[in-house]
């Protein structure tokens, strides 16, 4: 009885070893795989982090790109503004910007010219509309620097005093406040619809220019090059200037709808591309704002014209606008400019 008694205790105590070697394994095991889990979450995280070193490395060598290109294009242009644009800006009212074309850049013209296109464009984010009115380049003027040279096409005050007279002569007849500028020649527009892959437009009549035919009603996806033949032709259109005038606003809404987001605005190839034919005193930190927070004005766009009617003075043409129509303009953009 008593040897029996003793097999059992010797079977529990070799029971209680192997089961404390097995606890020991096991725990062996487990501190063994908790602790390569551990290495390998360590160099996970070191990896990520050197990455993360790379990423932000390059990412200020891109932003000081960008940067240094936009200061390529900014020139205050010596202009005394009658707010102050910038605080607009940053407390996302909104805002006026004028903008002028060229025909230099293009056809291989490189003299400084006329601004044979003047748009007042407005961009109203909680509205969440553009508009777009254009100006006859042919619009009878004073010219406030130049009283001498007075009257004179509206066209011609870039001229005679560069930006600074074009944005004083568009306040004096319109009334409105120009927060910013954009001047660019038809070589920088060519440049920046390519960019962008080219823009969609509806052609509101038909005729041929330059070899490329466009009939009406038809949208056409158009290169720099077309799109500039598109927005050229003026003596084959029936409303002449004014016909013209629209095509160019459907070309530059086109431009606009793919252009302002923040992914062009930081697309370096695109600002360099119309750098060396572009001027502008939007600042980079400018554009990143009109980017981010006034993408959605692109919802809803409204485009006018201010309808004039020809006049000769002493043999040069004229289009003279009435005072009705200058406040009926002035009136409209007013309004665009109200929250």
């Amino acid at each position: 009885m008593s040897e029996n008694n003793d097999t059992k205790d010797e079977l529990a105590g070799q029971q209680s070893l192997n089961e404390q070697v097995v606890r020991h394994h096991h725990h062996h095991r487990h501190h063994r795989h908790h602790h390569r889990r551990r290495i390998l979450k360590n160099i996970f995280w070191w990896a990520v982090g050197i990455l993360l070193l790379f990423a932000i490395f390059f990412a200020t060598i891109a932003w000081r790109n960008l940067k240094v290109t936009t200061n390529d294009m900014y020139n205050s242009a010596g202009i005394t503004k009658q707010r102050d644009a910038d605080k607009v800006l940053a407390k996302r009212r909104p805002v006026s910007i004028l903008l002028l074309g060229t025909d230099t850049g293009a056809l291989g013209r490189n003299y400084k010219g006329r601004t044979d296109t003047m748009m007042v464009m407005t961009l109203n984010p909680k509205k969440k509309t553009t508009t777009i009115v254009s100006l006859p380049r042919d619009m009878k003027v004073d010219l406030p620097g130049y009283p001498d040279e007075s009257p004179a096409k509206i066209n011609a005050a870039y001229t005679f005093g560069g930006v600074k007279e074009s944005v004083k002569v568009v306040h004096q007849h319109f009334n409105i406040p120009i927060d910013y500028y954009v001047l660019v020649n038809m070589g920088g527009l060519e440049k920046a619809i390519n960019q962008v892959g080219g823009v969609d437009v509806k052609s509101p009549l038909t005729f041929t220019y330059g070899g490329v035919s466009f009939k009406k009603g038809t949208t056409y996806h158009l290169n720099g090059k077309n799109a500039l033949k598109f927005s050229r032709m003026r003596y084959d259109d029936p409303q002449g200037d004014y016909g013209r005038q629209q095509r160019q606003r459907l070309i530059i809404t086109a431009l606009l709808k793919k252009s302002i987001s923040y992914e062009t605005v930081l697309n370096r190839q695109f600002l360099k591309s119309i750098a060396d034919s572009s001027q502008t005193d939007l600042t980079f930190k400018n554009m990143v704002t009109l980017a981010k927070d006034y993408r959605q004005a692109n919802a809803k766009v409204v485009q006018d014209h201010a309808q004039g009617r020809g006049q000769n003075d002493d043999g040069q043409d004229f289009e003279v606008v009435p005072s009705a129509e200058q406040e009926r303009v002035t009136t409209l953009l007013q309004n665009s400019l109200k929250n």
